[in-house]
């Protein structure tokens, strides 16, 4: 799993690095309308009125979607409703650029932020096949049960019904949605306006779910009806319950996009060998570790993230030493240590669609100082002749390419091992001029893409 926007220590092209300018993306200022108060979920909750609240909290509050879920935002729902809620608010978070364009030429100004996210639910499901009577009734509703929004239910069911005559013929029209220029400048600055167009495309679509095996990968994949990928993740595209899946309960597998399963295979770890997981929550790569016989002390600032760690190893049976700690101040000395490091996250867009909504980039330059100095101080803690992958689920070449650049020149007794990255699956067009494996959303595109990464192994000498 992606460890987004955490200002904490414990986080988480073709033949050539891309651009390493030091731009980084610019703020951009979210903004609510006058007169808006934190939507909040009253009365009977549906899953229309579940989604509302997320959308209002994420895109006027800032808040990330996985925040919300974890606080038990749709608890009330039963899980069939639960899921819808959560469907609903992902597709419009998907589809922003194209609801709002279609309600546009319907309204004379922007609306307060609940009632623009109102309309921005109808739109969207009026837009792909809704039952209009449903979703405009509902929407007027919920537009009637605040006081403040209660003299906008009329406006609310006049554009619903005029979306809902010549609305669906105007979406198939509309580009694929983009992401905010903040971000998307820099992107086509690296990769090109076509890669970038490519990676939006990904976005647009979703994310199939990716599992990673305790044992038998084609085994797996046979057992749940899934896909083996050429590096050796399962991928299903529609999943339905996880925890319903064969093997769950027997702890078989854990869920893992393929692309945060590499780290783990390049650092490529031995029975018997001390590791160190720097930043371990929820433990994907702990258990890739442990499950290949290594001795894992899993670290993590957050005793509540580092429980899902301990819940994932007791279901699969696997074992690794727990330690609650600053990843700064943790000290010993390790055969390998794997730092995924706290990023921007702005490799997992096509998972987590708020990431770009509802954050505007102003902390990824802390983010970028915090991983120079985890980065240094998980050198100090590696054996000499042992390894370290460093790696982030980032598109941006700062918090990649650079990073471990600029690592081998502080540090001149470390070099890029390039042998690592000789394993099955792994393109030569994803390796970088430094020697480091730069993954994009678009590779694999007409398969369900994967997570942005970039991740390299480094050496000590001995």
């Amino acid at each position: 799993m992606p460890k987004p926007h955490q200002n904490n220590r414990s986080g988480k092209p073709h033949g050539k690095s891309p651009g390493k300018s030091r731009g980084r993306p610019q703020g951009r200022s979210q903004g609510k309308s006058q007169g808006d108060a934190p939507e909040r979920p009253m009365g009977k909750l549906t899953p229309r009125g579940a989604a509302l609240y997320l959308l209002t909290q994420i895109l006027g509050e800032g808040r990330l979607l996985s925040e919300l879920l974890g606080q038990g935002a749709l608890d009330r729902l039963e899980p069939a409703d639960r899921a819808r809620a959560q469907r609903l608010t992902l597709e419009v978070l998907r589809n922003l650029e194209r609801a709002d364009r279609v309600l546009k030429k319907h309204l004379r100004k922007a609306p307060p932020l609940r009632v623009q996210n109102i309309l921005r639910i109808g739109a969207m499901e009026l837009c792909t096949g809704g039952d209009a009577h449903g979703v405009v009734n509902e929407a007027v509703a919920l537009t009637a049960a605040n006081k403040r929004t209660l003299g906008l239910k009329g406006l609310v069911n006049a554009v619903l019904r005029k979306v809902a005559g010549e609305g669906e013929a105007e979406w198939a029209k509309l580009r694929t949605p983009r992401l905010p220029r903040g971000l998307r400048d820099p992107l086509v600055m690296g990769y090109g306006a076509e890669a970038v167009a490519a990676m939006e495309q990904v976005h647009l679509n979703g994310a199939p779910l990716d599992l990673s095996a305790k044992g038998d990968a084609a085994q797996l994949a046979e057992a749940v009806g899934g896909a083996l990928l050429p590096t050796g993740s399962v991928r299903l595209e529609n999943a339905g319950q996880v925890s319903a899946l064969p093997g769950y309960e027997a702890g078989d597998w854990w869920v893992q996009d393929a692309a945060a399963a590499l780290p783990a295979k390049i650092l490529n770890v031995k029975a018997g060998e001390t590791v160190l997981d720097m930043c371990a929550a929820p433990g994907g790569k702990t258990m890739q570790m442990a499950a290949a016989g290594a001795k894992v002390t899993a670290l993590d600032l957050s005793e509540a993230r580092l429980a899902r760690v301990t819940e994932n190893l007791a279901r699969t049976g696997l074992s690794a030493e727990i330690v609650a700690g600053d990843a700064l101040e943790h000290q010993g000395s390790y055969d390998a240590v794997l730092l995924d490091a706290p990023c921007s996250a702005t490799g997992t867009i096509r998972r987590h669609p708020d990431l770009p909504l509802a954050k505007d980039g102003s902390e990824f330059g802390a983010l970028i100082d915090l991983q120079v100095q985890m980065i240094d101080h998980a050198m100090s803690l590696v054996k000499p002749g042992g390894r370290l992958v460093f790696c982030t689920c980032s598109l941006l070449p700062d918090e990649g390419e650079c990073q471990v650049e600029e690592a081998l020149e502080r540090n001149p007794e470390w070099q890029v091992d390039r042998e690592s990255l000789n394993l099955p699956g792994i393109e030569a067009g994803w390796v970088t001029e430094e020697g480091g494996l730069r993954l994009r959303p678009d590779y694999w595109g007409d398969q369900g893409g994967m997570d942005g990464f970039y991740m390299a192994c480094l050496k000590r000498k001995a």
